[in-house]
């Protein structure tokens, strides 16, 4: 078939600007050939350039601490944990596939970012995420069906992936919103561990050295997905399913288990997941970081539909598959170690001594382009947009609380919440998950974060994803402060030292001046907060173009928090334990409501500004936590959150082993309004337990780092009361929490 004629129009028809077009020829000095087009197309795509957004991510902290791999500088972050280990970890977002294929968008999302883990020469030891979809309870028959269809699927993907391929899924968030609807999120998160000394590298060197693709072979799926990515949801996106990739996990376990033996056998001069844009991305990438270029011949690569054109090869987005650099002399080891996997390994080119990724198809040169200029750090455009803080903002800092009716009967209002789909437990989810596969997960999910001990050592790792993106909404800066300070609260609860972040940054489209202001405010919030919890930022993703015509998403920086046990024995849960313990608040309670779970869900309102944080009493939290559970001096902690300190103490009743340990607690109370009191999510606290004679201890070192602590009441069985404001038993509040969404999925038309 011939190739469509070049021109500023078929180049604005792949995404690219006018500008971005006459570069192109400058570039090249000519008219781009059709697949060039393509290459340029994918690679200067928001997904791959992050032509709008890498100014700003400059400016986040991505050194310091344990960091031994960076941002940017391979396939994920590296951090040190001690004993010769290292943790390898990334979290990157497939929202636009699973907005149209629900079950295959989360599937390859997961296993994308399993393979950025492998890669590393790391073995993959767990697995998180964090959903997004619009509401499942409004009301409204036809789009609580459409958001039940993709939470439904979204989660078998995850499932069905994960589990086969035999990591543990262990943790995550869900949370839905009308501004969902139309974007669901799913960023997928992956952790391993890796010796040191034993990391591969990204990086294409030696001149001569031949390439290998390994894996699947490659077919017509997953073409422009990267481009697909950079553009907003329309009605014409249902037309661009094919874009969406084929995940086969079972292959994925196989190509695990070929590459981490490859790497360890020294013949791997250099690797890299064929993810975005496929064998574009991988040979330009892998070309620019070595300063080298590679020679290709695409009648090598093994297709899984013949008579595939140059355009197609390149730019498929087949999953499972690698390029592999190889040791020269070292072909014959290599191949017999993946055919020894049932895998592909077939040589495609060679290492070359000059700059340019020359690609060639039938006997004829297809494509010949410096590979520095298609890459992150090249060529490839850089933007400044435009910022203006959205209008909106300053009306809802302005909204008066006092107009809103305060309920008469709190004990419903806490069912109510805790029966909230954001609140409720998300067990209906991870329970389809595989939590317990490699027999390493030691806190499950359910709780403030989930950890996983590391066999042959005596350390654990705690892990944790987060967002409030209300918060984010109101407050850009704080909201991105507190996303990053709850996730190391989180992790802190567990009794694990917060490490380092990954972030997933989702938000709307670039060129808008008001969410380009969100993004870049968040942004700024995330570091600021970085800096102050010594944990840099190891790298991330970027998800723009997150709305459509009818919705766009709250600003929601997802945050990937990794911490640290040095004593798997040390670590601790959020449940009480024991009836008769003491019950600690850690912190100072503000009886501000903005952007609160309650507001939102009694009240239907998201108003205020987000709550007031300071990352400088978040660390001494954090650091009074991590002492008191390496001193065994707390049975539980729990951090306060989502419904306020009323939600939390509730949560930290659900044992799940059916003890029924409620609270008797007893508050300060100013005078003020008690359901403000109640459900202010206020930053900075925990509720830790304590056995009466480790009262004194808890207290003197909370007053020692120059926190307030207060002792507000004693576990007792089955009842639990607040003051004379809430006064119920732990069996209903249970039963409130762990019901609501099973009930909500029950009614689900399956055929939409």
């Amino acid at each position: 078939m011939r190739s469509p004629e070049v021109n500023l129009q078929l180049a604005s028809e792949h995404g690219l600007l006018e500008s971005e077009y006459e570069k192109i020829l400058n570039i090249l000095g000519r008219t781009p050939t059709y697949t060039e087009l393509g290459i340029f197309s994918v690679m200067w795509s928001e997904h791959c350039s992050y032509k709008n957004s890498i100014l700003e991510l400059k400016k986040l902290p991505r050194s310091g601490g344990r960091l031994l791999v960076g941002a940017g500088e391979e396939n994920a972050g590296l951090v040190d944990i001690g004993d010769g280990l290292a943790v390898a970890f990334k979290i990157e977002s497939h929202n636009h596939p699973s907005a149209v294929e629900p079950y295959q968008g989360a599937a390859t999302g997961v296993g994308g970012i399993l393979r950025d883990i492998f890669t590393m020469g790391a073995r993959p030891v767990a697995a998180l995420n964090s959903l997004r979809f619009g509401l499942i309870e409004s009301g409204n028959e036809i789009t609580d069906q459409r958001s039940k269809f993709l939470f439904r699927n979204v989660v078998k993907g995850i499932g069905g992936y994960g589990n086969c391929f035999g990591v543990p899924t262990i943790g995550g968030e869900v949370y839905f919103d009308d501004c969902y609807h139309d974007n669901p999120l799913v960023n997928a998160m992956a952790v391993g561990i890796v010796k040191h000394g034993e990391t591969a590298t990204a990086t294409a060197s030696g001149t001569g050295n031949p390439v290998f693709i390994v894996g699947s072979s490659t077919g017509k799926d997953g073409i422009h997905g990267a481009t697909f990515a950079s553009e907003e949801i329309s009605e014409e996106s249902e037309s661009k399913r094919p874009n969406v990739q084929v995940g086969d996990p079972f292959t994925e376990k196989l190509l695990l288990e070929a590459t981490l033996e490859a790497i360890s056998a020294g013949i791997v001069e250099g690797i890299q997941d064929m993810g975005a844009a496929g064998i574009t991305c991988s040979t330009s990438e892998m070309s620019a970081k070595g300063n080298c270029g590679m020679k290709i011949d695409l009648n090598k690569v093994p297709l899984r539909d013949k008579n595939m054109t140059a355009y197609e090869i390149m730019l498929s987005e087949s999953q499972e598959r690698m390029l592999v650099v190889v040791k020269r002399g070292n072909e014959d080891k290599a191949i017999d170690i993946f055919e020894k996997w049932d895998l592909n390994c077939v040589k495609i080119g060679e290492v070359i001594d000059e700059p340019n990724i020359r690609i060639f198809h039938n006997d004829e040169e297809v494509a010949n382009i410096p590979a520095y200029e298609l890459v992150l750090g090249g060529g490839a455009p850089v933007y400044i947009r435009d910022k203006k803080e959205p209008d909106y903002i300053s009306d809802k800092r302005a909204f008066d609380f006092a107009t809103i009716k305060e309920p008469s009967d709190h004990n419903e209002t806490l069912l109510r919440l805790l029966s909230s789909s954001n609140i409720a437990s998300k067990k209906w989810v991870y329970t389809q998950y595989d939590s317990q596969v490699g027999t390493n997960t030691s806190i499950l999910p359910g709780g403030d974060a989930s950890v996983i001990r590391l066999k042959g050592t005596n350390k654990a790792l705690a892990m944790k994803v987060d967002c409030n993106s209300k918060y984010v909404y109101l407050n850009p800066h704080r909201g991105g402060m507190i996303a990053v300070c709850e996730s190391a609260r989180n992790v802190a609860c567990t009794g694990a030292t917060p490490l380092a972040i990954t972030n997933c940054l989702n938000f709307g489209n670039p060129y808008n001046p008001e969410v380009y202001f969100q993004f870049s405010e968040a942004v700024r919030g995330i570091g600021d907060a970085c800096k102050i919890l010594e944990t840099p930022v190891t790298g991330g993703n970027v998800s723009f173009y997150n709305q459509s015509k009818d919705y766009a998403v709250y600003p929601t920086p997802t945050i990937g928090m990794i911490g640290l046990l040095e004593d798997a024995d040390h670590s601790i849960t959020s449940y009480f334990k024991n009836a008769g313990d003491t019950v600690i608040l850690i912190g100072v309670l503000k009886n501000y409501p903005g952007g609160s779970e309650y507001l939102s869900r009694i009240h239907g309102l998201v108003e205020g500004d987000a709550p007031e944080i300071d990352p400088v009493t978040e660390k001494v939290l954090i650091d009074i936590l991590v002492d008191l559970a390496g001193k065994k001096l707390i049975r539980s902690a729990h951090d306060i959150s989502d419904g306020g300190i009323a939600v939390a103490l509730a949560e930290c009743c659900f044992t799940g082993n059916g003890s029924n340990i409620g609270c008797e607690i007893n508050l300060e109370d100013d005078g003020s309004r008690a359901d403000f009191l109640l459900f202010s999510e206020s930053q900075g606290c925990a509720i830790v337990s304590a056995e009466e004679g480790r009262v004194a201890d808890v207290m003197k070192i909370c007053s020692d780092f120059g926190l307030n602590a207060s002792t507000i009441g004693k576990t007792v069985e089955d009842k639990f009361m607040i003051n004379n404001f809430i006064n119920t038993n732990v069996l209903e509040m249970d039963v409130a929490y762990h019901s609501a969404i099973e009930r909500i999925m029950e009614n689900q038309n399956q055929s939409v």
